[in-house]
């Protein structure tokens, strides 16, 4: 029997991931107790767990007996380790309750989730901290970076899984793995056939067009303004939007504000030559004092070679996609602040959602740009549909954004219990 305690939890994917694990290997479990401060996640939590989180687990003192911890948001970022009080101190950070609990009572052992910056924070020394502080506490650890893509996940996300065990080194078989980089990698991998493959993976990954609805309601749809703007930069074939970012200060497969005509539609020379200022003004030779530098002219002219520069500009300056300051030329950067940031490839997986932007993140289906609905966003971390969704969808997309990915979760699980 697995008795165990669910601290920083959430709408509850690392006890889902848990539970599933446990429940293939044939092992009972007991959530012993329940932790999350967000009345939201709380009521989600309730639907599928028939219980209400308790509140602030620094105002919890008493637990019952229970030999094993999830912990899904187990550091809040330190103020730099011994700014005020030393190195190696945990006082004011979500850890420290971690630390307590894991003294206080002494289980088994725990698995801690966070976010991959963890690493590299404070130059890895607060990752130091944690692992000393554990060690003290006479807890082995293995830690491991993992991309959810690689779980039959369609959805880009690495994170930092710690693993302990209370007096002896865990022993599991699964390492560390970031997978690719980006869509386009995983995607060519796909080609290749040279992806990682953890446990129970299987011969053909899911991506994003396996876990999208047959019938979505209106409201996802984008609107008819929108889709306007859209398609003047597309020319009526949506489908170019795939796997492309709205986005001003940044080339590559992106939209900008002059595509879009957003302050005056842009002749093909005038996008261009945008595009080839957004392209090359972080290039060190123009300098490494600033990145994204404005140009003088004659910088300009090393890359853009036809006569009519100064005509383009004129008129660029007039519509306001350009400015000029001291002789120099740049963009002038536009938040674009649209109902999608980021349309997903349905051939590769999804960016990282996050709690900020999972509602803007969107898919062209049968050449129609809609957004990514909630269960789909579910999905992308690895919900069984079963799992049922706030019905505020905001919150919802607020929570998945800040969820684990179930299926890594379990991965993870099935592995320690398997082999410890």
């Amino acid at each position: 029997m697995i008795n165990f305690i669910d601290l920083f939890a959430g709408i509850g994917g690392m006890r889902l991931g848990l539970e599933l694990a446990c429940k293939k290997l044939n092992i009972e479990t007991r959530c012993i107790l329940s932790s999350e401060i967000d009345y939201k996640a709380c009521e989600t939590y309730a639907l599928n767990f028939d219980e209400i989180p308790q509140g602030d687990i620094k105002n919890i003192d008493k637990i019952s007996s229970f030999n094993f911890i999830l912990a899904g948001s187990p550091c809040q970022p330190f103020s730099y380790a011994g700014k005020h009080q030393g190195f190696g101190d945990t006082r004011g950070t979500l850890f420290f309750e971690v630390e307590r609990i894991l003294d206080k009572y002494k289980p088994d052992g725990f698995l801690l989730e966070n976010v991959r910056g963890l690493v590299t924070h404070d130059k890895g020394r607060t990752l130091k901290t944690i692992i000393n502080k554990l060690n003290d506490l006479d807890y082995s650890v293995e830690y491991f970076l993992l991309n959810s893509s690689n779980f039959n996940v369609p959805q880009n996300r690495v994170r930092i899984y710690i693993v302990g065990k209370k007096g002896s080194q865990p022993n599991l078989t699964i390492k560390s793995d970031k997978g690719a980089i980006d869509s386009h990698s995983f995607k060519k991998n796909i080609i290749q056939g040279d992806l990682f493959a953890p446990i129970n993976y299987p011969t053909k990954p899911l991506t994003v067009k396996d876990i999208l609805k047959d019938i979505v309601e209106e409201k996802y749809f984008c609107s008819q303004e929108f889709t306007n703007l859209l398609n003047r930069a597309v020319r009526g074939n949506f489908n170019k939007l795939h796997g492309t970012r709205l986005i001003d200060f940044r080339g590559g497969n992106s939209l900008h504000s002059w595509d879009l005509g957003i302050k005056g539609e842009c002749s093909s020379a005038e996008r261009n030559l945008m595009n080839l200022l957004i392209a090359n003004r972080r290039k060190k030779v123009f300098g490494t004092h600033q990145d994204g530098k404005s140009l003088t002219l004659e910088q300009i002219k090393i890359f853009y070679l036809n006569d009519d520069l100064e005509q383009l500009i004129t008129s660029l300056l007039a519509k306001g996609y350009l400015k000029e300051e001291c002789d120099k030329y740049g963009p002038v950067c536009g938040n674009l602040s649209f109902e999608v940031f980021k349309f997903l490839d349905p051939d590769s997986i999804s960016i990282t959602l996050t709690s900020a932007d999972a509602h803007r993140l969107g898919i062209v289906i049968n050449n129609r740009p809609r957004r990514l609905t909630p269960r789909e966003c579910a999905r992308l971390q690895g919900f069984p549909d079963s799992f049922k969704l706030h019905p505020d969808d905001r919150a919802t997309y607020k929570q998945l954004g800040n969820s684990v990915s179930v299926p890594v979760v379990e991965a993870v699980i099935m592995d320690y219990f398997q082999n410890n």
